[in-house]
């Protein structure tokens, strides 16, 4: 840990820096200033593609001293654009008056105050912020979401055949398989992952109130509407058409509430593993080094598992403010948005921690077969099911009130009385047979093929 994050108040970049330092390329402060950058050059270059009468002329040196602006960024020029904000007051504005520096300082002075036509600030915000969060996904939230489904895979896969005594409302019920109770969550995350990439990105750009007022009064001929759409597709994005100052931020809402439902199947996977710790099915791999209790010297405790569903936790709280703030604004546009947005990597943090910790806890479990063997051996009565269901098939009378009869008493169920049962049913022999195969170990229904 670097020492400098001992001081910051929010453990994302603090004690968790070390996991999350990836995410600071495109949700820090910095990465914001780079990203308008991009967008107010770009912005630049596509309207010398009309071209505008003012940029009729420009040379291709200047086209390419104007996109240097972009890929010279770096640590002096945020410092500089953060000075340039303690006059202005205005972080929009003040990214603006660094490139018009930057432009007289190429020679370009005639072309600066085509920087910024027409645009509001949202224009460039409503446009960095969503390609920011698009590629943030791609480069690191994606990674880890693809790292954590294939451990679930191979821990699946590996464990498809050992039945287990499943419980419902806390209860042995009917068994399963341990990897097939994974796979539940691999289908899961899987299926939200799928719908997440089919999302758009969503970006605003058409001026001050969403009309291209300053835009079509200076060029009335321009198709403004068209020149915004292939600008936006040119990013990655999709625009929308019909807005006020700012975006409507649906688009963004949807994705948030999708990245949530992530989060809540990660807290379920985090909680069933911490119970299978509890139950002695998992074993925790001992770490010499670790301590798992200031108190009590035994203790491995299943801290992976635990951070993960803390963490996920304080993701949702904070997306879930995101999703139900942003598409909310007085008239067509307040302030209160743009506070708001700047936290977008607060949630994305706390979610990658997350899927690292429970990675992490997935790859230091084993199974204990034994004591899922036990459990399996000690809850007989289970076959329940599978017999009164057999007698169902055959038309016999009211084989759910025998087994009831049977089974819900104060002692344990064994299988002598289960087969004891089964010698009294007036039934063929050869079906008492298979009755009487049925165990556990093998009554766990159609277990899915492995996954590729």
């Amino acid at each position: 840990m670097a020492m400098q994050s001992l001081s910051n108040i929010n453990p994302v970049d603090g004690r968790y820096q070390k996991i999350t330092r990836p995410l600071s390329a495109y949700f820090s402060e910095e990465a914001l200033i780079r990203y308008r950058i991009m967008v107010e050059v770009k912005y630049f270059l596509a309207l010398t593609d009309i071209p505008l009468p003012p940029l009729s002329q420009i040379k291709k040196e200047d086209l390419e001293k104007a996109l240097s602006v972009i890929d010279t960024f770096d640590h002096s020029h945020a410092l500089r654009i953060k000075t340039i904000e303690e006059e202005t007051n205005h972080d929009i504005k003040a990214v603006e008056y660094f490139i018009k520096e930057r432009f007289d300082a190429f020679g370009m002075q005639k072309y600066r105050e085509m920087v910024h036509f027409g645009l509001t600030s949202q224009d460039i915000n409503n446009t960095a912020i969503p390609l920011s969060l698009k590629e943030g996904l791609e480069a690191v939230i994606y990674p880890a979401l693809h790292e954590l489904l294939n451990k679930i895979r191979e821990l699946s896969n590996k464990w498809l055949q050992v039945p287990m005594l499943a419980r419902t409302h806390g209860q042995p019920a009917s068994p399963t398989s341990m990897g097939k109770e994974l796979r539940v969550f691999h289908e899961r995350l899987t299926q939200q992952m799928i719908m997440l990439k089919a999302l758009p990105f969503n970006a605003k750009f058409g001026g001050a109130t969403g009309n291209f007022n300053a835009h079509h009064v200076c060029y009335p001929d321009v198709d403004w509407n068209s020149f915004a759409d292939r600008f936006v597709q040119s990013l990655g994005l999709e625009r929308s058409r019909i807005t006020t100052q700012i975006d409507h931020y649906d688009g963004l809402a949807a994705i948030f509430d999708n990245l949530k439902r992530l989060l809540t199947i990660l807290i379920d996977l985090a909680r069933d593993c911490w119970s299978y710790v509890s139950m002695d099915y998992f074993t925790q791999k001992v770490m010499e080094s670790e301590t798992g209790s200031s108190a009590m010297p035994h203790k491995i405790n299943p801290i992976d598992f635990e951070n993960a569903e803390g963490n996920a936790g304080i993701a949702i709280a904070l997306l879930e403010h995101l999703s139900a703030k942003l598409p909310v604004s007085r008239l067509q546009r307040d302030l209160s948005d743009s506070t708001v947005l700047r936290n977008i990597g607060v949630p994305l943090g706390h979610m990658l921690i997350a899927l690292k910790a429970i990675t992490k806890g997935l790859g230091k479990i084993s199974l204990n077969i034994a004591k899922i063997n036990d459990d399996l051996e000690k809850h007989t009565v289970v076959v329940a099911e599978a017999i009164q269901s057999m007698l169902r098939s055959m038309n016999y009378p009211e084989p759910y009130e025998g087994l009831k009869k049977l089974t819900r008493q104060n002692r344990i169920i064994t299988r002598e009385m289960i087969d004891q049962y089964i010698d009294e049913l007036d039934i063929d022999p050869k079906d008492k047979e298979r009755m009487k195969k049925i165990s556990p170990f093998n009554y766990t229904g159609i277990i899915p093929d492995p996954l590729p």
